[in-house]
């Protein structure tokens, strides 16, 4: 893969040297930094490796919001597109990944809803995303190549239909999102943070932003409220919270179907049936949990 870096226009003539970057379940990430006495260059070469169809990933619309988030000033630079080479080119941001109890830090969620704020208020985005449109093509992928799946997985179709009613209600614009803001993809240098990975980005519901951070990253219900009032810049209403708290479920429920397509078919040494499983474990218990009705009815209050 390496060898294809020379094919790459900002490093033609130059001499470099590449680095694995850790990270990335559909993506292999290399830093590349140059050695020769020319103007210094810091990138991250973001090569694809993954099966785009049956994740949905569109990577002509990664490219593009990875532009747009730029403009917002959230995002890397993009230097460079080789979908031939299945490389974008995009600069280093200086700082480092967030780890889930990062967010216990006042200052850090601070900067990180800032962010998010940022982002939402930038460019528009190529494309859409709705969470129970793509979990309704996940949902179909496992079904057609018999992929693997919790045995319960399906018991939950009337609540998950209850959920969509109620969220579409919610009449909220949609907003540019990156979608899949897990911890590693906030880059804090200590006065700002910057987003990256825009996979799955394009126009959505920014609760289902925050949502799916809060469950990725692990967040107690302290810290939820503490997250949507930070965004919000302002005390959230029961609503808000129940809102916030409904699209977590949606992550869940959502996500987890992407792991499970990805324990059928990537070739990297990973472990996707405990990543999916992990995120269906937290959906299932909402399911099942008298408080899904209280969110449901605080969600429309």
């Amino acid at each position: 893969m390496t060898s294809d870096l020379d094919r790459l226009a900002v490093l033609a003539g130059r001499s470099w040297h590449a680095s694995d970057l850790p990270g990335g379940l559909t993506n292999h990430n290399l830093r590349v930094r140059t050695t020769d006495d020319g103007p210094p260059l810091d990138l991250v070469v973001r090569c694809s490796s993954s099966d785009a169809g049956l994740l949905g990933i569109d990577r002509d619309a990664e490219h593009e919001n990875t532009r747009h988030a730029a403009a917002a000033g959230v995002g890397a630079e993009v230097l460079e597109y080789r979908p031939d080479l299945g490389m974008l080119v995009i600069s280093y941001l200086q700082g480092r990944p967030l780890e889930n109890a990062d967010f216990a830090d006042a200052a850090v969620l601070g900067r990180a809803a800032v962010a998010c704020r940022r982002l939402h208020a930038g460019p528009a985005f190529t494309g859409t995303f709705d969470m129970f449109a793509r979990q309704e093509t996940y949902r179909a992928s496992v079904r057609e190549h018999g992929f693997a799946l919790p045995p319960t997985y399906d018991d939950h179709a009337d609540a998950w239909a209850d959920v969509r009613r109620v969220l579409g209600r919610s009449g909220r614009p949609a907003a540019p999102c990156n979608n899949d803001l897990l911890a590693a993809n906030y880059i804090d240098d200590g006065d700002r943070v910057w987003l990256i990975d825009y996979e799955y980005s394009g126009n959505n519901d920014p609760y289902f932003e925050l949502g799916n951070t809060t469950t990725e990253c692990d967040f107690d219900e302290a810290q939820i409220d503490a997250w949507v009032e930070a965004y919000l810049g302002s005390s959230p209403s029961r609503a808000d919270l129940a809102q916030v708290r409904l699209q977590a479920l949606c992550s869940e429920y959502g996500w987890s179907l992407w792991g499970f397509i990805q324990a059928a078919t990537s070739p990297i040494d990973y472990d996707f049936t405990a990543w999916g499983q992990e995120r269906f474990d937290k959906a299932e218990a909402t399911f099942r949990s008298p408080r899904l009705r209280q969110l449901l009815t605080e969600a429309v209050s």
